[in-house]
């Protein structure tokens, strides 16, 4: 890999590795069904922009990674987010140019898409889980969005 190459991956990299942190961070027990799924939107976000270097194979990676950081079964992760990282590569021209109202409700249904997947995998292997576990992290996910997006928006204007 060129050293070129090596420079335009490290900052999306570096985005990753702090959404897991993001991720397996304690929070206090009332506040830990709101957490945001920071790598579903830095993955998104990733896909939505760089669909040729940061796709399914990535997401796959990542998800395997975070499933053995929460400890949760393997493969569940990186299921749920291959397939939304799948949904945002097909519609990731269309997602560039929609107003941020609309890219949002794109993001919250991403968001609601991966849960859905988890809660199936979870019933499948019947792991119980509060639905407030479930549904939660969407609503915060999509308010925190627009957040995300000009964080990352800036990143990427700085290396590409």
């Amino acid at each position: 890999m060129s050293s070129g190459a090596y420079s335009q991956r490290l900052p999306v990299l570096a985005t990753i590795v702090i959404a897991l942190m993001l991720s397996i961070i304690p929070l206090p027990d009332s506040l830990e069904p709101f957490r945001p799924d920071w790598v579903v939107l830095a993955l998104v976000y990733w896909a939505m922009m760089l669909p040729r270097t940061w796709s399914v194979g990535s997401a796959w990676i990542v998800g395997l990674v975070l499933d053995v950081a929460q400890g949760t079964l393997l493969g569940q992760h990186a299921l749920a987010l291959c397939v939304v990282v799948f949904v945002t590569v097909r519609m990731h021209l269309l997602m560039r140019v929609f107003p941020a109202g609309q890219l949002m409700a794109s993001v919250f249904s991403l968001l609601a898409l991966y849960q859905f997947i988890l809660f199936w995998v979870n019933g499948v292997a019947g792991i119980p889980v509060d639905a407030m576990h479930y549904w939660a992290p969407v609503v915060s996910g999509a308010v925190v969005w627009p957040i995300v997006n000009s964080l990352l928006n800036g990143v990427r204007m700085r290396v590409h």
